[in-house]
């Protein structure tokens, strides 16, 4: 195929590339702000160019075939290879500037990161922030996102990794509803007492204790089951049980006595703590606009 075939491809590999990593026409169309129809007529395209079939359609599925995921790697491959050299254009600019896509959990966002992200905004007005609040996985290496904060044990290990801090998870209630209730003072009285489960997923109501080398896990009940940390908060502090929070949600609570941690002695493990990550791709060009984000964020968190 010759150079001239070639470059009027290029917009057909990236539009491959997306209907692969999204597994959908409608979802690509979406990323690249076209019609499903538009999508279909680049691939369909594209496999005529080659003389392959690269996905195989039907009413119901779609099967990129062994063909289709062979060039899928090296179209990802080129994709990636312009990233890169947008980031040596970047990366050589004197100043930092341009779009910078973030993205973090929910309540860390709001409680932790938001007096931050303000701050760098003023500091660097050259840089527009784009941010997106979610507590699905977002994986910087595969979608249109520059950086992302993951709260866990491990970090991703496909990513660089700065980690900043930790959270804990602990366990609260009000001090009239313990003095009410009464003061659990091992993992089992927990079954005695209102709690306030998640409700996230199935098995969220099963709270997992450590002690050293004893371990315990404890299904909890109660009447209000709330997934988000400051409306579940609120409803500690009515008086109706005992919360599972990550420490930075509760922090001012306890220190104001509007909460009392309980079952101290114990660690409790959960998904919503661990090491505070920020990470991104390697890159052999890092545009200034994400360097000077890393160095502010790891310098306030200090």
């Amino acid at each position: 195929m010759d150079t001239n075939k070639l470059i009027t491809l290029l917009p057909d590999m990236a539009a491959f590339v997306a209907v692969v990593e999204t597994g959908s026409f409608t979802k690509a169309a979406q990323i690249l702000g076209i019609t499903p129809s538009g999508v279909s007529r680049q691939v369909s395209r594209m496999e005529s160019a080659l003389s392959a079939v690269l996905i195989e359609r039907t009413t119901r599925r779609q099967t990129t075939t062994l063909v289709g995921m062979a060039v899928y790697e090296q179209c990802r491959n080129m994709l990636d290879s312009a990233k890169e050299a947008v980031q040596a254009s970047e990366s050589n600019a004197t100043e930092a500037k341009g779009r910078l896509r973030i993205a973090a959990p929910k309540a860390f966002a709001k409680q932790v990161l938001e007096p931050f992200l303000l701050e760098f905004m003023n500091s660097y007005p050259e840089i527009s922030l784009q941010v997106q609040v979610t507590d699905l996985r977002i994986d910087p290496a595969y979608q249109d996102v520059d950086l992302v904060f993951h709260v866990a044990d491990q970090p991703y290990e496909h990513l660089v990794c700065k980690t900043l801090g930790s959270i804990r998870s602990v366990l609260c209630a009000s001090p009239t509803y313990l003095a009410k209730q009464g003061t659990p003072h091992s993992p089992e009285d927990l079954v005695e007492h209102d709690c306030l489960p998640l409700g996230f997923f199935d098995g969220d109501n099963v709270w997992s204790f450590q002690q050293g080398a004893r371990k315990m896990a404890v299904t909890v009940g109660g009447r209000y089951i709330n997934n988000h940390s400051e409306m579940r908060l609120k409803g500690v502090k009515q008086d109706l049980g005992i919360g599972l929070f990550p420490d930075f949600v509760v922090r001012d609570s306890l220190k104001s006595g509007e909460v009392i941690e309980v079952l101290t002695d114990w660690q409790l493990n959960s998904d919503f703590q661990g090491g505070v990550h920020m990470q991104f791709p390697a890159m052999r060009f890092m545009p200034n606009k994400l360097r000077v984000f890393i160095d502010f964020m790891e310098s306030r968190w200090a």
